[in-house]
Parts: structure tokens; C-alpha cells; sequence
């Protein structure tokens, strides 16, 4: 199995000591209650004050501050204080914040991972077990009936959809810059994007590019959505739509030649069959000018430890919720896939944003 540097170290050896395993089994056991105080230790303000009180709060101060009772209080603080994030001076009995509690409070992506964690997946995890026996999204059904998240998803609720789109976007967004040049590299003009969602990565384009021409597949009613997001904006005449349902294997991508099919954050939706039977189509349209741009956050491929454990958790999401079939991929099971429908990897570039990597595919010779 290819593994990064980091994720050597920390994956491929048993270093724990007994107290500190035993700790984490525990803590697992209460991950629930783990999630939640900490989430409402963040929503009711509290770590905010600690923050910015100079010598620490006692529970009394708190609760005076927050208007919550001194026994709602005392309960998270103690939980707050056995799961890391404050600390506490014995004489004086004074919480602040601890540097766990510090990122909880401010870091981008963990604040992203929460909201997503709980308004998308909390209660539809309940039923992971059935979606893994059965292969399908049995969470879902806690928000509607449908068979994916993605037909569902512009009737989900408001909060749930900013949720949703926070967390995709987050991910997606700071990986633009270094991929516009890496795509653009090659003179690109046309560009055909599959599940383009509300066309952000369209907009780019056409923003860096005044020449690229960009089409965008997706669900009928997702470019629907996309159609409002662009109008009026700078280069939206430039982008266009085609309609189809990428999980049925009859429907054929546009008849024409593109210099670039850009797959962004889009093959993980997929199971591994799917994927397969998507990209064999895509090859069907390629040429010995145009080339196949693979953009995904490979769990194997992470620079840092934290960012693997985030994309096998999210792993879960797909299974519960999105699909019941497709993951945060390694690298050697894309790759494998991609020589099984008649492309070839050309490259790969890593380290762009939070943890992509771009698989630059071609059709392969025959």
C-alpha cells in the first residue's frame, strides 16, 4: 500500500502505551458526547470567552456571561475539561482555553467539519451499519427519498445545503489557484467540466482565460442551481450546460472534442464500478490532444496525518449518506481504474490546497 512519509510513521506501527490505547477506546466509546459538548462549548460562546478573558473564568462567570445555569455550565466545562479543550487552575478554580480549544475556536476547516458533521451526517449515522451491509444511503432517509444526496440536494434544508456547500466548497476552493495553472498549462480552450455543481471552478476559468470555452455536466436540476449562480457574472456567456445522468451507462458525453475533462472533487461520489463506467465514456471522446484532469483528495498522498484521519471519517459520510457506495480514494485504486478504462496516468502533481493531488490521465495507446 502507498503511503505518504507521515502516514508511514503513524500507520504502519503500534507505538501506544496501554494507558494512553485504553484512553482512546474510551474515548471512542464516548465520541458522541464528545462531539456535541464541544460543538456547544463553541455555539454557546464559551470558548470565545475563555479566550478572551485575561486570567480565565470560573463556572460562576460563565454562567452570569452566557445566561445558562450553573448546572448546564459545570457539566461541559468538566467534559470540556477531561476531552482537552480548557484547562484549569487548581487555587483559584479559573478555566482558559487550551490550544485545542484554540483551533475548535478558529480554525477554518475544523469549524467546517463540525458544522458538516452535525447538520449532514449526526443523525443519519445512526444507520451506518445498515448502509454497510446493504450498500446503500440508509441515512438519507432521515432528510428524504431519494436514492443519493445529489438528487435530493437542492430540496434539502437551508441550514443542511450551507452546510453541504461549505463543506465542498472549503476543500475545493483553496485548491484553485495552483490547479487554473496546472490546467491552463497546456493552452487549454475548451473545457468540459463533469459535476460541475454551481459552476465556481467554471467561473475561474473563464476569469483566468479569456478564450476557454466551458461546458458543464451535470443533473438537470443542479444546472438549474448553476444557472443562477453565474448570471451576470464576469465570463458567464462563456459557460454552458449539458444535461445528464452520469449514473446511467448509456447516456454518452458530448460528441466533440475538448481539450481538457476536469473532474473535481467529483470521482469520490462515485463507487468504484461507477467510476468505471464514467470514465470508459469520457475516453470514448478523447483524442491524442486532449487530456484527462483527475482532481481529488487522496487519502494515501497527505502530507499530514490529520488531514488522512479527516478523509477516511468523511468516507463515512458516503456510505451513510451521499451514496452507500463511494469513498475518499487512495491513489492506487484511481489509478487502477483509470488503466482499466482504456486511459494511463501521466502525472501526478500533489500538495495543491488542503491535501489535492491531480492525476493527469491520456488515452492509452492500443
Amino acid at each position: 500500500m502507498n503511503l505518504s512519509a507521515e502516514l508511514d510513521k503513524r500507520y504502519t506501527r503500534d507505538e501506544q502505551g496501554a494507558r494512553e490505547a485504553q484512553r482512546l477506546a474510551e474515548w471512542i466509546a464516548f465520541g458522541p458526547m464528545v462531539f456535541q459538548v464541544s460543538r456547544l462549548m463553541v455555539k454557546f460562546g464559551i470558548l470565545e470567552l475563555l479566550r478572551n478573558s485575561e486570567n480565565g473564568m470560573t463556572e460562576q462567570e460563565v454562567s452570569q456571561a452566557t445566561g445558562l445555569s450553573n448546572y448546564a455550565v459545570k457539566v461541559m466545562m468538566e467534559a470540556s475539561l477531561c476531552i482537552g479543550t480548557v484547562k484549569v487552575d487548581r487555587t483559584t478554580d479559573r478555566f482558559t482555553l487550551s490550544k485545542a480549544g484554540w483551533f475548535l475556536l478558529t480554525d477554518e476547516l475544523v469549524k467546517v467539519n463540525m458544522a458538516f458533521n452535525h447538520d449532514v451526517n449526526y443523525e443519519g449515522l445512526f444507520r451506518l451499519e445498515e448502509s454497510l451491509k446493504e450498500g446503500r444511503p440508509a441515512g438519507l432517509e432521515h432528510f428524504g427519498d431519494w436514492p443519493t444526496v445529489y438528487e435530493g440536494l437542492s430540496q434539502l434544508p437551508e441550514e443542511v445545503q450551507k452546510s453541504w456547500f461549505g463543506f465542498d466548497h472549503f476543500y475545493s476552493d483553496n485548491s484553485f489557484d495552483q490547479a487554473l495553472e496546472v490546467v491552463f498549462s497546456r493552452g487549454t480552450k475548451s473545457l468540459l467540466d463533469v459535476g460541475g455543481n454551481t459552476g465556481r471552478w467554471a467561473l475561474r476559468c473563464v476569469d483566468y482565460s479569456d478564450e476557454v470555452e466551458v461546458t458543464i455536466v451535470d443533473l438537470p436540476q443542479q444546472l438549474e442551481m448553476m444557472r443562477k449562480f453565474v448570471a451576470g457574472k464576469k465570463g458567464a456567456e462563456r459557460i454552458g450546460g449539458y444535461g445528464m445522468n452520469l449514473l446511467d451507462g448509456q447516456s454518452q458525453f458530448p460528441q466533440k472534442h475538448f481539450d481538457v475533462i476536469w473532474m473535481s472533487q467529483f470521482l469520490d461520489c462515485f463507487g468504484e464500478d461507477e467510476v468505471q463506467s464514467i470514465l470508459e465514456r469520457a475516453c470514448q471522446i478523447m483524442d491524442e490532444g486532449s487530456h484527462l484532469y483527475i482532481m481529488e483528495t487522496f487519502w494515501d498522498r497527505q502530507k499530514y496525518e490529520t488531514a488522512a484521519f479527516c478523509l477516511t471519517m468523511t468516507s463515512l459520510y458516503f456510505t451513510a449518506i451521499a451514496n452507500g457506495t463511494s469513498k475518499m480514494y487512495h491513489s492506487d485504486d484511481m489509478a487502477r481504474i483509470v488503466e482499466a478504462s482504456g486511459l494511463e496516468v501521466e502525472e501526478i502533481v500533489d500538495n495543491l490546497g488542503h491535501g489535492h493531488s491531480i492525476m493527469i490521465c491520456r488515452k492509452r495507446d492500443h
